[in-house]
């Protein structure tokens, strides 16, 4: 039995969507640590987006309420959720809120404000999900990105330690009513401008915003495209590799069978067939 903590969203994401014949383990999503709380999901934001609209779903199917921020409508689902979705209660789905903040400004107010909306509410959100962090960290100017801002080292510090902050105070409110969702995560998608296609997801270079994001962000979850001859041999449209690292990637094992003790770099792979369907098997 492999057991999975902290990433425990995407890990349910994984398991929910494996590869039939990869299935080689007997998978289960440990408990997370209370002080890991945040996975930072890099690489391509086509993809990445793809992934979080699956955890969205995922855990809104197992009772969590869900909010879900992007500057960007939602246009289409991935292939592997409209397949998933008539199978979907429609009171699952509900669970899904989706706001649409356009700027930085918007977004840290939107975020402030679960503060104050959701003191009252009687299930608050156990999963914050933000698409494209880096969206928010640009320049926009003639519909254009022009970079990041000036200050986009300190307003990435402001808005994860509000995330932080955000994740905390709703994670007490989780507590004070026997929510068994508790305690509340937050996912956000990050594209790099620096290359992060190197084994075991690290970057080639110093990303200075990936260095302010880490310090919030216990797991990191990267996006890796597979360039190999792999995926037309197989009769794929793509394969990208999935590593899991980070300090909220581990976990102390009282058993000494390598198979129960989760690695600091654990390995999937995404496959993304021709018709778009998405199937993840663990390496």
């Amino acid at each position: 039995m492999v057991l999975f903590v902290m990433a425990d969203i995407l890990a349910l994401v994984f398991r929910t969507f494996m590869s039939k014949t990869g299935l080689k383990e007997d998978l289960k999503v440990a408990p997370p640590s209370p002080t890991s709380v945040g996975t930072l999901l890099l690489g391509d934001h086509s993809v990445s987006r793809s992934v979080l609209l699956l955890a969205a779903v995922t855990a809104a199917e197992t009772g969590m309420k869900v909010m879900f921020f992007t500057a960007t409508p939602i246009q289409s689902l991935p292939a592997s959720l409209q397949k998933r979705i008539p199978s979907v209660s429609p009171e699952s789905l509900k669970k899904i809120k989706f706001c649409y903040p356009c700027r930085v400004e918007e977004l840290l107010q939107q975020l402030a404000s679960l503060h104050e909306s959701i003191s009252m509410s009687p299930t608050p959100p156990s999963l914050i999900i933000i698409d494209r962090l880096e969206g928010y960290l640009c320049s926009p100017v003639g519909g254009l990105t022009t970079g990041f801002y000036p200050g986009e080292l300190s307003c990435a510090a402001h808005l994860s330690a509000l995330l932080c902050d955000t994740a905390a105070f709703l994670t007490q409110l989780l507590k004070q009513r026997s929510s068994s969702s508790a305690p509340c995560r937050f996912i956000a998608s990050f594209q790099s401008e620096v290359d992060t296609g190197q084994a075991g997801g690290e970057a080639a270079a110093t990303d200075p915003i990936l260095d302010v994001l880490d310090r919030y962000f216990q797991v990191r979850c990267t996006l890796d495209k597979d360039r190999s001859y792999e995926a037309p041999a197989a009769g794929l449209q793509e394969v990208w590799h999935i590593f899991l690292s980070g300090t909220g990637n581990t976990q102390p094992s009282c058993t000494t069978d390598h198979k129960d003790r989760l690695s600091e770099n654990q390995e999937w792979q995404l496959l993304i067939f021709p018709d778009g369907l998405m199937e993840f098997k663990l390496v």
